[in-house]
């Protein structure tokens, strides 16, 4: 039988936390960019925070264009002007490693990238205490990392107290509760098949709550669907099977009978 592979949601924005980049408007082009950060430099001096965000918007658009080694150089100097404009354990250093570190293990440096994000967790426990909502999105991103280097007890770990933490913090029905719900699954598809079923059910049940609710498509319920879909073909279900799920799931008022 083909092995299920499930999508692991890691939901973060990548921008500093203060003087925050916001979205890359389509039309500013690398030109435009770099006369903005060597005018911050000017004006405000090579360290400052603003520096910093210039660094990272100009990352972004390397990055996305494939330029791969000269995004890297400016991620190192982003965290660098971080460090020394706003404090070594600062949020925003913390952000800047995530970025950082998300580079590395795209181009297959995951012992590099574990240290970063194994940092960045620190920082952030240190800056918002062990149970805020920063530090389970830094706790799944590590998790994500460790998956792929074929860890997946220390993943689990790291997943469940992720979980327990986005439970205390936003209730039994939020949508970063459903990713953690997901990426669980995704830890121990291999270890406990069995238990699978169980938490994508209510991770997506928990999605379809959130959209009835606000009126509008969770951003995550078409992937948490697709897994779900994936994993009852794989447990031999039918397609009228399965959409009868799926309409289940659409109706449940609450997420009680789905735990």
């Amino acid at each position: 039988m083909r092995r299920l592979v499930l999508w692991f949601l890691i939901l973060w924005t990548a921008v500093p936390l203060v003087a925050a980049a916001g979205a890359l408007p389509p039309d500013q082009t690398e030109a435009e960019l770099r006369r903005v950060l060597a005018n911050d430099e000017k004006v405000l001096g090579p360290e400052h925070p603003n520096v910093g965000r210039d660094l990272h918007k100009l990352a972004r658009l390397l990055q996305d264009e494939h330029r791969l080694a000269e995004a890297e150089a400016l991620m190192e100097r982003e965290v660098t002007v971080f460090e020394r404009s706003l404090g070594p354990n600062h949020p925003n250093v913390a952000v800047a490693l995530l970025n950082l570190a998300a580079l590395l293990k795209a181009t297959n440096r995951p012992a590099g990238a574990e240290r970063l994000l194994r940092r960045a967790l620190d920082i952030d426990e240190v800056s918002f205490g062990a149970e805020h909502p920063t530090v389970a999105r830094d706790l799944n991103t590590l998790a994500w990392l460790l998956k792929a280097m074929n860890r997946p007890a220390e993943a689990e770990r790291l997943v469940r107290r992720a979980l327990a933490i986005d439970e205390k913090s936003f209730g039994p029905e939020h949508p970063n509760v459903a990713r953690d719900l997901n990426n669980l699954a995704s830890v121990v598809q291999d270890m406990r098949p069995s238990e699978v079923e169980p938490l994508l059910r209510r991770a997506l049940a928990i999605s379809f709550a959130v959209t009835r609710q606000t009126g509008r498509e969770e951003p995550t319920l078409p992937r948490l669907a697709r897994n779900y879909k994936n994993l009852l073909r794989k447990m031999g279900k039918t397609e009228p099977e399965i959409q009868k799920a799926l309409q289940e799931l659409r109706r449940q008022p609450s997420l009680a009978s789905v735990r």
